[in-house]
């Protein structure tokens, strides 16, 4: 599909429980949007409310939205990825479906692209208006994937973004069942933006943020995008037969006395950390194999 022939804007919303806030979203974005060639996709996560109910009749009365539903809750990243594969728009805005983002700022995205010429523009807040565990999660990510993905220290990775058509097209390549689309958006670029919006209170019900959320994302990140954990353990690995020849030199000297418990105990912490570490590698790399499903379409 050829830029000239796209649309200006796709506003891809994974639903997930969102079934007393999706109408309200959709009516909004329809107003504040009403000026511009513009879509919608709804991606339904399994959600166990009335929300693909309430996503078909939105899907019948508006002729701009388009609405997928997932034949069980595979996370938010496949959601977003299930609706990247099917926006038909210049520029994709993912939105979440709690009014925690306003759609009023999405428009401040598409400008900053525009003036800018950015692949990607992240949204950053003045004040967040998370609790306070998420928020220490978004630290902890923070951090991480400012060592891991090599991207800049003051950028904050919202889930409120705006990634151009063509960074789209690249990421979408990516067919395996861990799709992280930071970590997917810095291998294509480095051309991103920023630009500071409003964050509002959750409009109804409670952030599915949960510390199980938090770990499975610090291991997907951790182990799905990046080789450094193994090579800190090939390091400690090295650094322990190094210190092993030592102490047996300190030892046949008569320097030191008997440290071979010591050795026994260090080096079998390190063997099991290490086994740990290819165990996270090889069941990622099996189930890829075993051609595990990114998201299924109902």
């Amino acid at each position: 599909m050829k830029n000239e022939n796209l649309k200006l804007l796709s506003v891809v919303v994974p639903v997930y429980n969102g079934g007393k806030t999706i109408v309200q979203l959709v009516e909004t974005l329809q107003v504040v949007l009403q000026q511009y060639d513009f879509e919608i996709i709804l991606v339904n996560d399994g959600s166990p409310d009335d929300s693909e109910k309430v996503c078909k009749i939105l899907e019948a009365k508006n002729s701009n939205l388009r609405f997928y539903s997932l034949r069980k809750n595979f996370g938010e990243f496949n959601a977003v990825m299930c609706g990247l594969n099917h926006v038909e728009g210049k520029y994709a805005v993912i939105i979440d479906d709690d009014f925690q983002n306003p759609p009023s700022e999405i428009m401040k995205m598409v400008d900053k692209a525009q003036s800018g010429n950015f692949d990607v523009v992240y949204s950053y807040y003045y004040e967040k208006k998370h609790n306070f565990f998420r928020n220490f999660g978004s630290w902890i990510v923070n951090r991480l994937t400012t060592s891991l993905l090599q991207k800049p220290s003051d950028l904050y990775l919202s889930s409120f973004k705006l990634i151009n058509f063509e960074i789209v097209q690249e990421i979408i390549k990516y067919k395996g069942p861990y799709p992280y689309i930071d970590a997917l958006i810095f291998r294509v670029t480095n051309n991103v933006g920023k630009i500071q919006v409003l964050h509002k209170t959750r409009l109804e019900g409670e952030s599915n943020y949960t510390l199980k959320r938090l770990i499975t994302l610090f291991m997907t990140i951790l182990f799905g995008y990046s080789i450094l954990p193994a090579r800190i353990i090939l390091s400690i690995g090295i650094f322990s037969l190094l210190l092993s020849i030592v102490i047996i030199i300190l030892f046949v000297f008569g320097i030191i006395s008997d440290w071979r418990i010591f050795i026994y105990i260090f080096l079998g912490g390190v063997q099991l950390t290490s086994l740990g570490v290819i165990g996270e590698y090889v069941s990622k790399a099996f189930l890829s194999q075993n051609q595990a499903p990114q998201y299924i379409e109902k």
